[in-house]
């Protein structure tokens, strides 16, 4: 039997994507390539420090995605939690005051400016 190896990419509609791709690299420093979108190297991801890739559908009425009404949520690996939110912040961000601490890392969250929440995760080190 084939088995998918790991998530290849995500992909979403945009009301103006070449903004919002500018918006995704000087908030968050994504690495923006021509097509206008960000290539993340698995390599990049130090597994040692409890990063990886979690795919899970969530019920149809979870409220874990608001404010967003999106039925989808971003969830970006980093490695200073406390300072990227900062980084957002100043920026003009809309940050959530919340922060959680869980067995397998902290987690915070932003909003992008087309409504889609985004999830920043600090794994701690497994």
């Amino acid at each position: 039997m084939q088995r998918v190896r790991g998530v290849g990419g995500v992909f979403f509609k945009a009301v103006d994507p070449e903004r919002l791709s500018k918006w995704y690299r000087d908030i968050l420093g994504l690495p923006i390539e021509p097509f206008g979108g960000a290539f993340f190297r698995w390599s990049q991801l130090d597994a040692s420090k409890g990063a990886g890739t979690v795919f899970s559908p969530f019920k149809s009425d979870t409220e874990y995605f608001s404010p967003s009404e999106k039925p989808f949520m971003f969830n970006f690996v980093v490695d200073d939690l406390d300072a990227m939110l900062k980084q957002a912040r100043d920026a003009g961000a809309v940050v959530d005051d919340k922060i959680t601490e869980e067995s397998y890392g902290k987690f915070g969250w932003i909003m992008d400016p087309e409504g889609n929440r985004i999830e920043l995760w600090q794994p701690l080190e497994a």
